[in-house]
């Protein structure tokens, strides 16, 4: 990579795709380093389910450890735009930590309206300590982003969720990314489906890349929900809606209907998946590829391990996305077994311990 690809990454994705962007000459050009994320080829985990082109985003590794950060930036510079002091959102975590640190850059108030009890530890520290003043609403998110979109329906407040169009416009940038990385789309993309928005990001970026030119193909959007937070796989709201993957606890997406759309348009599907399956894969992406990824990333990996069983993808080119990082959710990795070994510190201690003599 040359040093006008590195700095041409690092600019931030208002600046880099600012054509394809909706930003005006009045659009603040804020950043804090987001977008860019490496796309990470698989060295065992593909070739042993027969995918030898197998890639992983590492969305993980956005400012605040999420992919939020792409369409954050967006929703945040076009609120100073339109004059906004401060934000708002709901949010199982991610996206409260995104709102938070983009709210500080700018200088602005940020209020999240959290279910209580239900947002990760690593999550709900990034907020508290981006200085947001945060409410824990007895309900699950589906409660809390109905009450932020009345508040902001009656006070001058943006509201910052997935809901606002500015969001997945800087989510499609993701698109954008792998293919000017792979020099075109891939066969298939897997991907975590909570509130729905970024797959139907996904989508449109590589529609539009597509219609410029610069995709020659379009790739098949394979989205996966976890079984107990599985609204669009029941064609029902979930009213109760549980699993290990807090980050998709949700039980009636905002953009359901646009998920759906991307899900036929691109002839993909959009499945569920079991939490021992979340679980399995989540511990083979970090023991097996070195990547620490939190739970509801490891739902998309969890349905590429479902579909290897009885589909040949050697000819596939498939891309995983990583949705956010595995320090999100300490709390999950305290369930795998520890392999520590206390011994005295002493050199022939040490070498027992490790089978070496």
């Amino acid at each position: 990579m040359g040093s006008k690809d590195w700095n041409d990454k690092r600019q931030g994705v208002l600046q880099r795709y600012r054509q394809l962007l909706p930003v005006t000459e009045h659009t603040p050009m804020v950043t804090l380093g987001e977008g860019g994320t490496p796309l990470v080829r698989s060295r065992r985990l593909g070739p042993r389910i027969g995918c030898p082109e197998l890639y992983f985003k590492l969305e993980s590794c956005n400012p605040t450890g999420s992919f939020k950060d792409r369409g954050m930036v967006v929703a945040v510079a076009k609120a100073m735009e339109e004059g906004h002091r401060a934000v708002l959102c709901a949010s199982t975590g991610n996206t409260a930590a995104s709102a938070a640190a983009y709210a500080a850059h700018c200088g602005l108030r940020s209020y999240i309206f959290i279910p209580q009890g239900y947002v990760a530890r690593g999550k709900l520290a990034q907020a508290i300590a981006f200085g947001a003043i945060i409410v824990a609403l007895e309900g699950n998110f589906d409660d809390a982003l109905r009450l932020a979109r009345q508040v902001a329906a009656t006070h001058p407040i943006a509201l910052v969720n997935s809901v606002n169009p500015h969001r997945l416009e800087g989510q499609k940038t993701a698109a954008f990314e792998i293919v000017d990385d792979l020099g075109d789309a891939p066969d298939m993309v897997f991907i975590p489906v909570g509130n729905a928005g970024n797959i139907s990001a996904y989508w449109k970026g590589f529609v539009e890349y597509h219609r410029l030119g610069r995709a020659q193909r379009l790739p098949r959007m394979m989205g996966f929900q976890a079984e107990g937070a599985a609204p669009i796989v029941r064609g029902e709201p979930v009213e109760d809606p549980q699993t290990v993957a807090t980050a998709i606890r949700i039980g009636n997406p905002a953009s359901w209907h646009l998920a759906v759309a991307a899900r036929d348009e691109s002839g993909g599907t959009i499945a569920a998946v079991s939490d021992d399956e979340i679980l399995q894969a989540y511990r083979l992406l970090a023991q097996e590829e070195g990547i620490f990824a939190e739970p509801a990333s490891a739902a998309a990996v969890a349905g590429l391990l479902r579909m290897a069983e009885d589909h040949d993808l050697s000819e596939q080119r498939v891309v995983c996305i990583v949705t956010g990082s595995g320090l999100k959710d300490p709390e999950t990795a305290e369930t795998i077994p520890a392999n520590i070994v206390p011994v005295a510190a002493e050199l022939w201690a040490v070498e027992k311990a490790l089978a070496l003599v």
